[in-house]
């Protein structure tokens, strides 16, 4: 069965770099046409997708975020990651991460965390 957790920091200060780890269980983030996610929500908002890192290592990402996201991952930990920079109170959400798998669709999400950012 495919699992993904989310973990990270909750709380981070604004103009900080927010960091968040996906470990993956289940599947591995190398398998061929496999895309991984990270999407939030804010407070009373809808999901807002930031962007993914392909089973080749390939990124995309929101173009309103790009300038501030990076999305890596460490192949031996089967693990990628999300870093945010120079964030503000309106990055607080909740943060998940999702595979996309050969259907197309985000048939595996993660739990979620919930970021908060505030001094």
């Amino acid at each position: 069965q495919v699992q993904l957790q989310e973990s990270g920091p909750g709380l981070v200060k604004p103009s900080q770099t927010l960091s968040l780890t996906c470990t993956v269980s289940g599947d591995s983030i190398t398998t061929n046409y496999r895309y991984w996610w990270w999407i939030r929500q804010p407070p009373g908002k809808g999901l807002e997708w930031m962007g993914n890192i392909a089973y080749s290592g390939n990124n995309n990402y929101n173009p309103s975020l790009k300038i501030r996201t990076s999305i890596a991952r460490d192949t031996s930990k089967n693990q990628f990651t999300l870093q945010l920079s120079s964030v503000t109170p309106e990055d607080t959400a909740v943060y998940y991460c999702a595979r996309e798998g050969t259907t197309g669709l985000l048939d595996y999400w993660g739990q979620g965390t919930q970021v908060t950012v505030s001094t």
